[in-house]
């Protein structure tokens, strides 16, 4: 660690390179990667095919698209610490950023827009196998 000039008090914290996200940060950035491909798992084992993972447009971004046979699922993936924690995390501004994700996911992918469509959520947290909630929320709202 460096020491301040005058060489009296603690030592400075390393500066971070610019743009760097702080600690917490990039934590809670690995929680999420690894909470997503847990989701994707689970998701393929229960005989989805992953489209995508991180699917992002100018509108919004979906954690994972799916489909398994004539249905195409959006899914949002919730970590937190506790599953009840995450459950309560998805408000409804967030599902309208995931339903207009999806609307642009229909627009650059117009075979999809035949499949029947279902918006997922999975919620994960540490030592628990992750929680499929099927149709969470629908377009309609």
């Amino acid at each position: 660690m460096a020491r301040r000039s005058d060489g009296r008090g603690p030592p400075l914290p390393p500066l971070l390179p610019a743009g760097a996200p702080a600690p917490e940060r990039q934590t809670a950035f690995r929680f999420g990667l690894s909470a997503e491909s847990r989701a994707a798992v689970l998701l393929v084992v229960k005989g989805y095919r992953i489209m995508a993972r991180r699917w992002r447009s100018p509108l919004g971004e979906v954690d994972i698209v799916a489909r398994r046979r004539r249905l195409l699922v959006f899914v949002e993936v919730k970590a937190r610490e506790r599953l009840e924690d995450a459950a309560w995390s998805i408000a409804p501004r967030q599902q309208m950023r995931i339903i207009r994700a999806a609307q642009a996911w229909l627009a650059a992918h117009p075979d999809d827009a035949q499949r029947d469509i279902r918006f997922d959520v999975m919620l994960v947290a540490p030592r628990r196998i992750p929680q499929h909630i099927t149709a969470a929320f629908d377009a309609s709202q």
